[in-house]
């Protein structure tokens, strides 16, 4: 016969597994407040953990998310394995929408010629010349050809951060911007906290969402992480009207409109040259935009900046808890403004409830 107190405590343990009692709540510290750290703490906030965010900036977003196209690209070609993330990418943005009436998202659809084909998917629409003078009626020339996907969006990405961080706080979140992380406190094979300039944080879990820092505070730990530096170049210009309607990717530019005043660029990173450095660069873009879209003399050169995208060995996410080293969870990756509320939403799925999810399978540290 179980006693009431025992009957009780069973009671309280099936209640917290459906509706997320104060018995499940974890201290859960997230290092990094771009959009991989803001999407983490909205998912676990809402899910009433105890989430403190830790920023070493006076603001969110302010390293590689800042400086991101910010273009939710599902169709680029990308291993079979990692298929079924992408695809999940747009319906975890509309779910999204769905929860935050404030999230605008520029569902404005992508248009891409002479790249890289994109993945063979059923949305991807074969449009001729006259269909694309049609929907781009602003280029000054136009390809025979041109593959659409109508699906395709792109956000601002500082506003999308800023927003899931202010949700993530409406729910309890906590954030400490202007502070530096000093050191992971283990102790036998389990981080207990976090040293900050602060002071010191308890936790239970520290997720990692720092970008290209992330190999800096796992060396200390004993291992490394396969994460290098992938820099970009971000050119933002100023218009006094709106030139593009989608985003378009052609072998000449890839450019948007992020508001009907300012058009955005993206651009590879050369090198720190003076023939290809990222002014030189982003001057070039700046001038092949004047040169291709109608009134593109009104164009004024506004900023160029270099963002420093996480890279992992193989370009794919690295996501989970560490095998080694319990209460630490990674997640770093490329294609961060795609993945990024997707995969938060799994990983928070995985540190409250103590269940892989094989959706993450392939995005394990343990491939490498």
């Amino acid at each position: 016969m179980i006693s009431t107190h025992q009957g009780r405590f069973n009671q309280i343990l099936r209640l917290s597994a459906n509706g997320e009692l104060l018995l499940n709540k974890q201290k859960i510290v997230i290092i990094g407040a771009g959009i991989v750290g803001a999407s983490m703490a909205y998912h676990l906030a809402k899910r009433n953990q105890d989430v403190t965010i830790i920023e070493r900036h006076p603001a969110a977003a302010r390293e590689v998310t800042e400086k991101s196209f910010a273009w939710i690209h599902t169709t680029h070609r990308v291993a079979p394995e990692y298929w079924h993330l992408y695809d999940a990418a747009l319906d975890e943005y509309h779910a999204l929408q769905q929860e935050l009436s404030e999230l605008k998202i520029h569902w404005h659809g992508a248009l891409t010629w002479g790249t890289t084909p994109l993945r063979d998917q059923p949305q991807v629409q074969k449009l001729n010349r006259k269909q694309l003078e049609a929907l781009e009626p602003n280029l000054n020339e136009y390809p025979d050809e041109a593959m659409f996907v109508s699906e395709e969006g792109a956000v601002d990405p500082i506003g999308v951060t800023e927003l899931l961080l202010s949700k993530a706080q409406e729910y309890g979140a906590k954030v400490q911007f202007d502070t530096n992380v000093t050191q992971l406190q283990q102790e036998d094979s389990r981080l207990v906290g976090v040293h900050t300039s602060k002071g010191f944080l308890e936790s239970d879990v520290v997720v990692l969402a720092a970008g290209t820092s992330i190999s800096e505070l796992c060396n200390p730990l004993g291992f490394s992480l396969p994460v290098t530096s992938s820099p970009s170049i971000l050119i933002r210009m100023k218009t006094t009207n709106k030139l593009i309607r989608t985003l378009i990717s052609n072998a000449q530019f890839e450019a948007r409109q992020l508001t009907d005043h300012t058009l955005l660029a993206a651009e590879d990173y050369i090198d720190e040259s003076e023939q290809n450095g990222p002014e030189a660069v982003g001057k070039r873009a700046f001038d092949t935009l004047r040169h291709s879209l109608k009134d593109g003399n009104q164009l004024e050169l506004e900023s160029i900046k270099v963002g420093m995208r996480p890279m992992p060995g193989d370009g794919y996410p690295i996501v989970g808890f560490q095998d080694h080293i319990k209460g630490l969870y990674l997640v770093v990756m490329h294609s961060a403004i795609t993945l990024a509320p997707l995969i938060a939403h799994l990983a928070a799925s995985e540190i409250i409830d103590g269940k892989s999810r094989s959706e993450l399978d392939p995005c394990r540290l343990s491939r490498f």
